[in-house]
């Protein structure tokens, strides 16, 4: 076979269409049935070059290669096209991983700035009834500067400019319905003089802004990549928001600017500061990041809203009036159906009562409440889960394992950095002087609040705690591993657990919560039965997501367990190459890793999944666990993975062995 294809693009991508894609849905996958008819989706295509020599391709996934290759050519305006052979026959896991790498961060990287306010502007989440909405904080005059001139110059889409008042209050935002609209982050001056917006990346599909726990992830898996200017870049857009937001927010959007999502700044920082190569301009970039990240500890972690005095452990908040503005009509049904059956009231009538503000104090008060832990669950990013919902205890009432393990995290980030890169002495910008020595006490402080109410030693495994009840929410999920993140490897006596204890969790959690594609949310006991009444939520059995996958591996790599982190990474990546394979490149938001399936479409359905020809940018933390995932498995596990051999087929070694899986 050459390895240069020369081929006329509307002809072979029109042939191959008719003949392999059955379905007629744009997409050659296993769902497309033969008809009877030879050339009719029975995975075998004549391929035609202009020279007139036919070359056979074989199999749904080197057809739904060519497909791609066809339809990119088409996109770039080719009427003939020379397709790399090597392209059509690629491994899976190196087709993914360059598309990856070559294209899809570039498709998921936005600025806001003059020239790219078309592109950010677009928000599929809340209707835009005419001219959309540009908001810019009271105090960055310069942001303010450049988009007036921007409102007013020819070629650029009208938008709506407006200024946030000094303080942001929940009436405020709830007075914004109708009026939503994008946020600016940051700007930096370009080599031309021009003022540029700093780029970050977006999860993709629908969510087209820049998210609080989303680009924790997306950053690792660019600097696994090698993309160290776009991952730092995202740190500094989280910087901008604690400047000029007062917190990390959920995403930079008006309807979420009164919460925040699970806090990884200093994670994110350190990590991009290991690939910076040190130096006085690298340790000045840090030392302006780690005094952002003090303020949101300070003032929004272990402020008055978060912050449980009695047990010295935060929750997550998330501040609001009404109903969140973002999420889908019909969301709501059965809360509205349920609240409506208790009070008489027409579910739809009580709906538009609420939003009226029309009903009796009570039930507005009631329904009020309701929202407000809605919001809590949505600033922990497991929106929406049963996990916190139990004999009258909301996401308000816990203080939970993942916030408490991620604060715990940023402690010793600080304390340790201060020590390693200060000498124990860090002079912040408004003359304060933060040492290792506090920050180490905290975390010693919350180390043995998180042991004293988090920690199961009987069921050897972290629960939530409700500070209403004094009880453990005993839900297992997929958080209890976040502690073996939070501790990291250096010192064994910052451990939140034991050596024995770590042991005990990962031989229990993993019986529970391993499944055939990869770590599960929740185990399906603790999320109890379905119903149209309690319908599925995604971030329950039998679901399983990106970041959960990666502080698992990660944790368990700190503490030395090995194999189990390559099992489980190898199961989640099986589960992705399965997917991408069987169904023209899919890459979406969330697995159901018991089936090892993309078809979930419970909620939200699944970002990533509709697509024509070819997608355009897979989904931002998936694309990372790939890149990362990828980067720990053996040679012989890649190989493996490439055939698609199913993980159950390979023999792994057990407990902390550190004997790679073998076939």
């Amino acid at each position: 076979m050459p390895d240069s294809l020369i081929v006329d693009v509307r002809s072979a991508l029109d042939r191959l269409a008719a003949e392999e894609d059955t379905d007629g849905d744009r997409r050659i996958t296993i769902d497309d049935r033969p008809t009877g008819e030879r050339g009719r989706g029975d995975e075998e295509f004549l391929l035609r070059l202009i020279d007139g020599e036919e070359i056979e391709v074989r199999r749904t996934y080197h057809l739904s290669n060519l497909l791609q290759e066809l339809r990119a050519a088409q996109l770039e305006g080719w009427d003939t096209a020379v397709v790399a052979a090597g392209r059509v026959f690629e491994p899976p896991t190196a087709r993914i991983s360059r598309l990856i790498r070559e294209r899809y961060w570039d498709a998921l990287t936005r600025r806001v700035d003059a020239e790219h306010i078309e592109a950010v502007l677009r928000d599929e989440k809340i209707g835009l009834d005419g001219i959309p909405y540009l908001y810019v904080p009271y105090t960055d005059t310069t942001a303010l500067r450049h988009f007036e001139k921007a409102a007013h110059s020819e070629g650029i889409p009208a938008f709506r400019l407006a200024r946030l008042p000094r303080v942001i209050t929940p009436e405020y935002v709830e007075s914004l319905r109708g009026r939503h609209g994008l946020l600016t982050l940051g700007l930096e001056r370009a080599s031309s003089g021009e003022m540029v917006g700093i780029p970050f990346v977006v999860p993709g599909g629908r969510f087209n802004e820049m998210y609080g726990w989303d680009s924790y992830f997306e950053a690792v898996g660019l600097l696994e990549d090698g993309r160290v200017d776009l991952a730092r870049a995202m740190v500094d857009n989280f910087v901008y928001q604690l400047r000029h937001y007062g917190k990390i927010l959920n995403a930079n959007r008006t309807y979420y600017l009164t919460r925040s999502q699970p806090p990884f700044l200093t994670s994110m920082a350190l990590a991009v500061y290991d690939h910076l190569g040190g130096g006085d301009t690298a340790r000045v970039w840090l030392a302006g990041v780690l005094e952002a990240a003090i303020a949101e500890y300070e003032t929004v972690w272990t402020g008055p809203e978060r912050l449980d005095s009695t047990t010295g452990l935060s929750r997550y908040f998330g501040q609001g009036m009404g109903q969140p503005p973002e999420v889908e009509p019909g969301h709501f049904d059965p809360t509205y159906a349920a609240f409506g059956a208790v009070y008489g009231i027409r579910p739809r009538a009580l709906e538009e009562l609420y939003a009226a503000a029309r009903l009796p104090d009570s039930i507005q008060a009631e329904l009020d409440e309701f929202f407000r832990n809605d919001r809590c669950m949505r600033e922990s990013g497991h929106d929406t889960t049963y996990r916190w919902d139990v004999d009258g205890s909301r996401c308000t009432d816990f203080v939970t394992v993942d916030l408490n393990s991620l604060l715990y995290k940023i402690e010793l980030d600080i304390a340790r950095t201060v020590e390693r890169e200060w000498a124990d002495r860090l002079e912040l910008s408004t003359g304060r002087v933060v040492s290792s020595s506090e920050w180490y006490e905290r975390a010693r402080r919350r180390r043995a609040s998180i042991r004293r109410y988090l920690w199961d030693s009987n069921r050897s495994l972290f629960f939530d705690y409700s500070v209403r009840t004094g009880q453990r929410r005993e839900y297992v999920a997929a958080t209890t591993f976040y502690p073996l993140w939070a501790s990291g490897a250096e010192d064994p006596a910052l451990w939140l657990l034991s050596r024995a204890e770590t042991e005990r969790l990962v031989e229990v959690a993993l019986r529970l919560l391993e499944m055939p594609g990869g770590l599960v949310s929740s185990t399906e006991a603790s999320r109890g039965p379905l119903s149209s009444e309690r319908p599925a939520r995604q971030w329950d059995y039998p679901n399983g997501w990106a970041p959960h996958q990666m502080l698992a591996w990660r944790g368990l790599l700190n503490l030395g367990f090995v194999n189990p982190a390559q099992r489980l990474a190898y199961r989640w990546l099986y589960t992705i190459t399965r997917n991408a394979v069987d169904y023209n490149g899919t890459i979406p938001e969330k697995y159901d890793v018991v089936a090892r399936s993309h078809a979930v479409f419970g909620e939200y359905g699944n970002v990533g999944t509709e697509f024509e020809y070819l997608t355009p940018e897979g989904f931002g933390w998936m694309n990372a666990s790939f890149q990362v995932g990828l980067s720990l498995l053996t040679s012989a596990q890649r190989r493996h993975l490439d055939r698609l051999d199913p993980p159950e087929r390979l023999r792994w070694a057990t407990g902390r062995d550190r004997v790679a899986a073998v076939p």
